[in-house]
């Protein structure tokens, strides 16, 4: 087939200003233009013989290099009537400009613009491990149309289109293999360490690689709507969503910098009108105060903290829409868990049976799962299922009927076979039968009988089956000293078999919708801080209403995954206790920073006033301690589990 290429003009976005636009370019440069402008300053004088214009206007480029991005961002705080950290480092450089401390205020200038310049270097260091992913998508893709494979840019690719995928290739969109062999590394997606095998009817995600086979793929999603679409637009939501003690401090840094501003005025006049000092160097005093008691480490703390483990989750598999999510999870008292789909598979398989006398295994299964290979109910397809695995064949059927909540029935040989549940036979049921019946019912299974020319032939039990790690799962968070509660529209037998099996604590049956909803809350008056753990529409009201949702990624409909706060890809509850553990640790994490920004703070300005601390240590131990805070954020909670991820995978 002839190979074509289409393609397609994208339209172009508005251009923001050169200093917005260039600023991750330009602010570095500032930096040492800034740098070299105050050396040439301070050496000019005594080693380089300039003149004084020349030291004038060294000095004046100093401040306009260092001071450029800070002013333009007081400016903007201003007009909305707000005061920030950048108006006091500002005010502190023009204040030692104005009683001859030219390069005191420069330098302050220096280390300030050095400092936010360290800043978004670390917190762009967090970011880039999100935006990284848009890089997971290709370009264009091989997709047959009619006679010819065509490639274009994916996001022409339409539902329904085939696309050929070639060892070494990503997947473009979220789709079902139809033909084809291959092992794919899930790793940005799932965060599995191990290629998952992948054949016909398999499904697969964008972004994820092709490493050995070619597979045609049918494409299920359009490029705007795949899984690696929702994450990137998750994660990018999550970064402009402010934790609870994020939003608080921010509050705090404008009544604080005011509250600074009215101080160190006060200082500036009240000391030499009453106590008769002398004003200049009472004057620099007011400036080393002004820039020791700015905030700057303690604001940025919180933010740094968790947008470093938000960044770092999300390699492992773990989606948090924001930081007031990671620290709410925290605090979370219970664990809800859905039943179906959540810590089942959500998939019914045949667990048992049960022949009549006289009749055998093979027989009983031979002749059901012939009758029901001819029904689309999920229970009749498992009964196939189970007979395919065992290699019984299947037998002809004639006069197939299926009657709605009664069973089904056709003709096999000469014989009527007839299947149902035990409600739909009207006749009372030889007693071993009921006993099987109630026995099976009584660990959670759903029953069907089987007749054959009206004799009894025997039941065949069926149930959901237990994802393999939800056990461990629920004795880790109970490790942790978490509730566990299991939440079910199944019956209390079903229910209680379940939870018996995994070790839930609690088990709440027979749950509609809004009962579910009423059970979140009914758990949020009694032990506090709930979190709901679902993956279908009906669990959308409870993951709403509880302070943090959690959905499954893969399985999980679209109503769960929008409606929760936190996404599992993969669906892999392991991930549960990692989150937790990783929510906890980035709340340390932001105390650590809190006290330390706040002892720093307490120390600089005792310094101002007990030993006359100069303005470059002042300046010095302001800016240190807010690139320790952004660096203990990013160490701890981004660099350290990301190297121990990559040794995982290559274990």
């Amino acid at each position: 087939m002839a190979v074509s290429r289409s393609i397609n003009s994208e339209p172009v976005a508005p251009r923001e200003p050169f200093w917005v636009e260039y600023q991750q370019w330009l602010a570095p440069r500032l930096v040492a233009v800034t740098f070299i402008a105050l050396l040439l300053s301070v050496l000019g004088d005594r080693w380089l013989g300039l003149s004084a214009p020349v030291i004038v206007l060294l000095n004046l480029t100093a401040y306009a290099a260092g001071g450029f991005y800070g002013a333009i961002g007081a400016w903007e705080h201003l007009k909305q009537r707000k005061v920030d950290i950048d108006l006091l480092m500002i005010l502190a450089a023009l204040g030692a400009a104005m009683i001859g401390q030219w390069v005191e205020g420069a330098l302050l200038l220096f280390l300030f613009s050095l400092s936010n310049v360290l800043q978004d270097y670390a917190l762009n260091r967090s970011r880039r491990a999100i935006s990284g992913l848009m890089k997971l998508y290709p370009a264009e893709a091989r997709v047959v149309r009619g006679d010819t494979v065509q490639m274009i840019k994916i996001d022409q690719i339409r539902v329904g289109d085939i696309l050929q995928i070639v060892p070494g290739e990503r997947i473009p969109v979220d789709g079902i293999v139809r033909s084809g062999h291959s092992w794919i590394d899930q790793a940005p997606i799932t965060g599995e360490s191990i290629p998952v095998e992948k054949q016909h009817g398999d499904k697969v995600f964008a972004g994820t690689l092709n490493q050995q086979g070619t597979l045609d793929i049918q494409a299920t999603q359009a490029a705007q709507d795949t899984m690696l679409a929702r994450i990137i637009r998750m994660v990018e939501d999550a970064q402009d969503s402010k934790a609870p003690t994020q939003r608080f401090l921010e509050t705090f840094e404008e009544y604080y910098a005011v509250f600074i501003i009215g101080a160190v005025a006060l200082f500036i006049i009240v000391p030499p009108m009453l106590f008769n000092v002398d004003f200049q160097s009472n004057f620099y005093r007011a400036m080393v105060l002004m820039t020791v008691a700015s905030p700057c480490a303690l604001v940025i703390s919180t933010p740094a903290a968790f947008l470093s483990a938000i960044a770092s989750a999300a390699r492992h598999g773990v989606l948090f829409k924001g930081g007031a999510h990671l620290e709410t999870l925290a605090g979370v008292k219970v664990i809800a868990f859905d039943k179906t789909g959540t810590l089942t598979q959500g998939k019914p398989a045949v667990t048992y049976v049960v022949p009549m006398q006289d009749v055998r295994e093979e027989d009983l299964l031979a002749l059901t799962a012939s009758v029901e290979a001819r029904s689309e109910h999920p229970l009749a397809q498992a009964v196939v299922q189970a007979a395919q695995e065992r290699g019984i064949a299947l037998e002809a059927v004639d006069g197939f009927v299926a009657e709605t909540g009664r069973g089904v029935r056709g003709i096999v040989g000469d014989h009527e076979i007839v299947v149902g549940n035990p409600e739909s036979f009207a006749v009372v049921l030889p007693q071993d039968l009921s006993d099987t019946v109630l026995r099976l019912r009584g660990e959670g299974n759903t029953v069907m009988l089987a007749q054959r020319d009206g004799q009894w032939l025997g039941a065949i039990a069926l149930a959901d089956q237990l994802r393999p790690k939800a056990k461990q799962v629920v004795a880790d968070l109970q490790k942790l000293g978490l509730t566990t509660v299991m939440l079910t529209g199944d019956s209390r037998e079903t229910g209680e078999h379940i939870g018996g099996q995994i070790g839930i604590q609690q088990v709440k049956a027979h749950l509609l919708p809004p009962e579910k909803l009423e059970a979140i809350q009914q758990l949020q008056r009694q032990h506090g801080t709930v979190a709901m753990i679902g993956d279908g529409v009906n669990d959308a009201p409870a993951l709403a209403s509880a302070d943090i949702g959690i959905a499954m990624g893969g399985a999980g409909s679209d109503v769960a995954l929008e409606t929760a706060d936190v996404v599992l890809m993969g669906d892999r509850l392991e991930l549960i206790p990692y989150a937790i553990a990783m929510s906890k640790k980035a709340r340390r994490v932001v105390w650590q920073n809190i006290i330390f920004s706040l002892a720093v703070i307490v120390m600089l300005v005792l310094g101002a006033f007990i030993i006359s601390l100069p303005l470059p240590l002042g300046v010095l131990g302001h800016e240190g301690s807010t690139v320790i805070v952004v660096l203990n954020g990013l160490i701890q909670l981004l660099l350290l589990p990301e190297i121990a991820r990559q040794r995982a995978a290559r274990v």
